[in-house]
């Protein structure tokens, strides 16, 4: 399968606001370089570093060539700033608050030893060439808040150790070879705001958890996930999420009515997959979606009107699916270059799949996908009552089915 880039437009305001993130959970960093801090660094930390360097068998570009002596805070690449005011030290001399030593292509591994720098704020290893598995000993860096291991050759099961660290907000785990399926408790933990898992091959179905997650950026793409995307129940799901990127998996089934109620939302895209069905008209209810791609799966039937009427959009791609129509509305989408639907079944347009093609178009994914299409405004301010569907009963709580506006059935979810 292809690897595909996606538009991470809305990631550039995160990564301005990086450095925002460690300074409100580590204010006693004072950001200055490691030769100004003094002579820090206890006998535990320079055995630290030193294993580090030790795990290093390749250093091209003599990154660590300063790392001699006892003097840490002189080496390149290391942080130190005083102890935190709650800190156990029984000394003021200063500590290593932090390590980067992005793009300096290491080849080594993460040595255990690494949790040994107690008062370590942020851990930035990104695009080096480190191997292995991620120490277990990540767990007792209480004070870590950002995690950036991204573009290496890590490898194993998801680091579980990593969702241990009390005080993480940024984890990053982005091109590497990590495998096997997603903990339910990647989305459930406390405090995290940006969660990048794309470019591995992570595999099985997403969990459940995934709209109880804090973040406000989840990347799940270019992975080997497979089965539905999973259902946001209750007026709290997905509350702070502004962008979820779901390309290029193995997602099959139909997009739940209940995305149409994330709040937040701003991007969404799940092109690249095997979803098909018709659309719920609930994504109408996107008020604040700039960019929706579904691109390059196997949605059938007419495109709702509603949907072309979101709001804020900027970018909505339709673009090789089985539509079969779509509307005025979406035509003057189209003619401000917003509206992508090449590659479609629309009957007298150009660009479109040649007939038989069309006349093999998917099934509508089944009853759950079953929907009549409805014109009317869906009632999106009542977050708790979730359409599933024409003639499908389900309760919760014993809730019983009310019959909406247009004919669907909604149940309310305490």
């Amino acid at each position: 399968m292809t690897s595909k880039l996606p538009p991470f437009h809305a990631l550039l305001l995160l990564l301005s606001s990086h450095l925002a993130i460690a300074a409100a959970f580590g204010v006693w960093i004072d950001a200055a370089s490691s030769s100004q801090a003094g002579n820090g660094g206890g006998g535990e930390e320079y055995a630290a570093l030193q294993a580090l360097k030790a795990a290093v068998v390749d250093d091209p570009r003599g990154s660590l060539s300063s790392w001699q002596g006892p003097n840490v805070c002189a080496y390149k690449g290391v942080y130190c700033s005083p102890p935190p005011p709650e800190s156990s030290s029984s000394s003021s001399s200063p500590v290593v608050a932090g390590i980067d030593l992005n793009r300096a292509n290491l080849k080594g591994t993460l040595p255990a030893a690494i949790s040994l720098l107690t008062h370590l704020t942020f851990l930035h290893l990104n695009s080096n060439r480190l191997t292995g598995a991620v120490p277990e000993s990540l767990r007792e860096l209480q004070y870590l808040t950002e995690l950036d291991l991204s573009n290496n050759l890590f490898s194993g099961e998801f680091p579980t150790s990593t969702l241990l660290i009390p005080s993480l907000v940024y984890l990053d785990l982005r091109f590497n070879a990590f495998s096997g399926e997603l903990p339910s408790e990647a989305f459930t933990k406390p405090n995290l705001d940006a969660l990048f898992l794309n470019n591995n091959q992570f595999n099985g179905e997403i969990p459940a958890t995934l709209w109880s997650s804090p973040a406000t950026v989840i990347t799940l793409a270019n992975n080997r996930l497979t089965g539905p995307v999973p259902p946001a129940y209750g007026a709290a799901a997905g509350g702070r999420v502004k962008e979820v990127l779901f390309l290029n998996n193995k997602l099959t089934g139909c997009i739940p009515e209940e995305l149409g109620f994330l709040p937040t939302i701003e991007v969404l895209d799940l092109s690249y997959n095997s979803l098909s069905g018709h659309l719920p008209t609930t994504l109408s209810c996107l008020a604040g979606i700039e960019v929706l791609n579904i691109a390059h799966n196997q949605f059938t039937g007419e495109l709702p009107d509603l949907v072309c009427d979101l709001k804020r959009i900027t970018n909505l791609s339709v673009s090789f699916n089985f539509f079969s129509g779509i509307s005025q509305h979406c035509d003057r989408l189209a003619g401000r270059s917003v509206f992508d639907f090449v590659g479609n079944c629309v009957p007298g347009r150009g660009l479109q799949r040649p007939p038989p093609e069309c006349d093999g178009a998917p099934g509508d994914a089944g009853l759950s996908c079953l929907r009549i299409p409805v014109t009317r405004p869906v009632p999106c301010a009542t977050q708790a009552a979730v359409s599933v569907g024409v003639g499908v009963g389900v309760s919760f709580g014993g809730a019983s089915p009310v019959f909406g506006a247009g004919g669907v059935v909604t149940v309310t979810v305490p």
